[in-house]
């Protein structure tokens, strides 16, 4: 472990106040030892800067999916009061509202028999993927607008989903405080093309079975068995997030002069929460969020259309058990302190891990916790957890949201080969399409630290409980 560290725990270690100048409150990130050589220097420098922000509370907080990023580290977490903290975009992420939804059908892995390349073909066919893919759907700037607000809601009314879906969506797909007046012309002729595709870099669609019940009680309130096929999504908000965090970024670099911030990395630009320009960046935030969860229902409709052509199940047999945002910045209540106060809680690359009797998950789940969705890399397990009263006491009830890289793309195209990749997938019984071998390179299993010891952290650390362990069958890249 790097040098200045404290270790507080088995798997919490703390970065002291002091690690870098102005420093209001420590560092705090879960890490196994095992994982230690996965840690970047410049990974916890940007921990540690984001403790120097105006009115962060208790930690700056990493997961231990931790690794470099933009302004904040990818796998960090900040909550910030209401009066004189802040809103900053290096705390979201330019993937705005990225997240993930697990689907259940009713098939077996011997159902996709002699059916799984024709599936996976089926599937890349149906929906659009890569760099600049537009959908099939022909939205005008009026339908984006109701898209940025609505989110989820504006598909399912369109008959792209069912009143169910949203129910189990995080904020019932659509925050509220949507401002499409913040969203520029640019970000909007980027998201008019692009509801309904995957996208590219880390996004996929795949097919996976559950493998493993490590929590059978908390499986079946979750309606998922042993044997079952289901798919996952997982992407954002495409070029509009990409779009909205790049406008308000430079607003926000040219107000820090103004409300008198001094930042250690300018990429923490930021404005008090109740700024103009801190309102308008989470107004056009929200409408980039609900823009992701439209956008994931779109493809989940289309995915669901072709299993039930494929193999006749209906199309309600499909049942979303939820849908987590990984990149987004959210006003929660939490206990600071013992007090319950609220809070403006940035995730960026992180996930929401309410635990059992918290407010905002579904009457469904209550008694039982938020179900939570961490994705494995290509290739390797993931995993269905649920949320704790761990992780509201220590974490603002965040926890990881996958394996975390230890590579960047382009050395994994230097060191890895797309087209042995594939191959080395189909002889473990893994079908892959995606655009390039190149973008398969991007996403290969050793660029990422292994998955099952990412999660086995929060599993211990008690940040959430894993319910259920899936493998992949097929998998589609963005």
């Amino acid at each position: 472990m790097l040098e200045g560290i404290n270790k507080v725990g088995d798997l919490e270690w703390e970065v002291p106040i002091g690690y870098v100048p102005n420093m209001r409150v420590p560092g705090r990130f879960f890490l196994s030892p095992s994982l230690g050589e996965t840690l970047e220097e410049g990974a916890i420098r940007q921990l540690a800067n984001v403790a120097t922000l105006p009115g962060i509370v208790k930690h700056s907080l990493a997961m231990p999916d931790i690794h470099w990023g933009y302004g904040f580290p990818i796998g960090g977490v900040a909550a910030f009061d209401m009066t004189e903290g802040v809103i900053s975009p290096g705390g979201v992420g330019f993937d705005i509202n990225c997240g993930v939804r697990l689907i259940t059908t009713p098939l077996t892995e011997a159902d996709l028999s002699g059916k799984k390349r024709e599936l996976i073909e089926s599937l890349f066919a149906a929906v659009p993927t890569g760099v600049g893919a537009k959908s099939t759907l022909r939205v005008s700037n009026k339908e984006l607008s109701d898209i940025m607000v609505d989110g989820a809601r504006w598909a399912v009314e369109r008959g792209l989903g069912t009143s169910a879906d949203l129910a189990r969506c995080e904020e019932e797909g659509a925050m509220p405080g949507a401002q499409p007046e913040t969203v520029s012309a640019k970000a909007r002729q980027r998201g008019v093309p692009q509801i309904g595709t995957l996208g590219a870099g880390n996004h996929f669609l795949e097919v996976q079975v559950a493998r493993e019940i490590v929590n059978p009680e908390v499986a079946k309130a979750f309606g998922i068995s042993e044997g079952q096929v289901c798919f996952m999504v997982h992407c954002g908000s495409r070029g509009l997030g990409h779009q909205v965090a790049t406008d308000h970024i430079r607003v926000l670099e040219g107000a820090l002069s103004k409300y008198g911030i001094q930042l250690p990395d300018r990429q923490l630009a930021c404005a008090p929460i109740d700024s103009p320009e801190g309102r308008a960046y989470y107004g056009a935030m929200v409408c980039a969020a609900n823009y992701a969860w439209a956008n994931r229902q779109v493809i989940m409709h289309e995915a669901r259309k072709v299993f039930s052509q494929l193999f006749g199940i209906d199309y309600d047999e499909m049942r979303l058990i939820y849908d987590v945002a990984h990149n987004v910045a959210k006003f929660e209540r939490h206990d600071v302190d013992g007090a319950s106060m609220e809070v403006c809680v940035h995730r960026k690359g992180a996930t929401r891990a309410f635990g059992p009797g918290a407010a905002g998950i579904p009457r469904e789940y209550a008694a039982i916790g938020q179900p939570v969705i961490i994705p494995g890399s290509m290739g390797t397990s993931s995993y269905l957890l649920r949320g704790t009263s761990t992780a509201m006491e220590k974490t603002f009830g965040s926890t990881c949201h996958g394996a975390g890289r230890v590579l960047s793309r382009s050395k994994a195209k230097k060191e890895v080969r797309g087209r042995e990749l594939r191959e080395q997938l189909a002889g473990e019984g893994i079908v892959v399409r995606a655009h390039s071998d190149a973008a398969l390179a991007e996403e290969a299993p050793e660029v990422y630290k292994p998955s099952g010891e990412v999660v086995r952290v929060v599993h211990e650390a008690g940040l959430s409980d894993i319910v259920v362990r899936l493998e992949p069958l097929g998998v589609i890249k963005g």
